[in-house]
C-alpha cells in the first residue's frame, strides 16, 4: 500500500511538472460614454474623454491578466463623434504625464506584444517545448524504476523502459506545446491589435474607443496629453485629460 501510495506522488508531481500554461485570458474591456465622465472633452463636434487603469485589481479584473506586471499602462479613450469629421490620433505626439512631472511615450506595437506574451509565459512554453523529449525520459526513467518497485521487476529495466516511452511522449508533448505557444502568441497579438485605438481612424457619426498602451515603468497617471488631426482638413487639435 505504501508503494502504491508512492508511485502515485511521483506521479502527480511529473503531471504538474508537464501541466503548466499562460496566464493571459482574452476578454472585453468595456467603456463608458464620455459625457458620463469627468474629463470629457468636446473638439469639431466630437466628445472624447479618457480613463486610466491604475488600481492594479480592477486592472486584472478588465483585462483577464496583469497587465501592469506585463509592463504596460493601459488608457482608454472614448470618442462619441457626433460631427462630419474624421479624425485619427497622432501617436507621435501622444504621451503620458506622471506624478512626477515624466513624459512618457505610447509604446510601439512590437513592445507592447513582446511584453504581453513573455509575461503570459509563451517565451518560456517555446523553450519547455524544446526541453519536453529529455524531460519526458527522465519522468519516465522515475516512474518505471517506482514501478518496478512495486512489480518486483528489475529496477534498472523498468527504469530503462520508463525512460523510453517517457522521451516518445516528450517528444510528441514537446511538438504540441511548440504549436500551442505560437497560437498563443497569436491570439495575444490580435487581441491587443483588436482593443488598440492607435491607428484607428474615428469616423463621422459614429462612437469609437479603444486603449493606448504606455509604459508600465510609469507608476501613475496625472494626465493624457493627446494629439488628434482632422483627416480632411489637417487640423490639429491638443487634447489634455486629467485623472483624479
Amino acid at each position: 500500500m505504501k508503494k502504491t501510495a508512492g508511485i502515485l506522488s511521483i506521479v502527480c508531481g511529473v503531471v504538474l511538472l508537464f501541466g503548466c500554461g499562460p496566464s493571459y485570458k482574452i476578454k472585453p474591456v468595456s467603456f463608458k460614454s464620455p459625457d458620463t465622465l469627468d474629463n470629457v472633452v468636446s473638439v469639431a463636434g466630437a466628445q472624447v474623454a479618457a480613463k486610466a487603469f491604475v488600481d492594479a485589481a480592477e486592472t486584472k479584473e478588465a483585462f483577464g491578466f496583469d497587465i501592469h506586471g506585463a509592463g504596460m499602462f493601459p488608457i482608454q479613450v472614448v470618442f462619441d463623434n457626433k460631427g462630419s469629421n474624421q479624425f485619427e490620433i497622432n501617436s507621435d505626439q501622444t504621451f503620458l504625464e506622471d506624478a512626477e512631472g515624466n513624459l512618457w511615450p505610447i509604446l510601439s506595437n512590437k513592445i507592447a506584444y513582446e511584453r504581453a506574451t513573455k509575461h503570459a509565459g509563451v517565451d518560456k512554453m517555446i523553450k519547455e517545448g524544446a526541453s519536453k523529449g529529455v524531460l519526458g525520459a527522465a519522468a519516465g526513467a522515475i516512474i518505471g524504476a517506482a514501478i518496478g518497485i512495486v512489480t518486483d521487476e528489475g529496477v534498472a529495466s523498468a527504469a530503462g523502459k520508463g525512460a523510453a516511452v517517457g522521451a516518445a511522449a516528450g517528444a510528441t508533448l514537446g511538438a504540441a506545446v511548440e504549436g500551442g505557444s505560437g497560437k498563443a502568441r497569436r491570439d495575444i497579438i490580435e487581441d491587443l491589435q483588436d482593443k488598440s485605438l492607435r491607428n484607428t481612424i474615428i469616423q463621422p457619426q459614429s462612437i469609437a474607443h479603444g486603449l493606448l498602451f504606455f509604459p508600465g515603468e510609469a507608476k501613475s497617471a496625472i494626465k493624457l496629453r493627446l494629439q488628434i488631426m482632422e483627416i480632411e482638413s489637417g487640423t490639429v487639435h491638443n487634447l489634455e485629460f486629467g485623472f483624479i
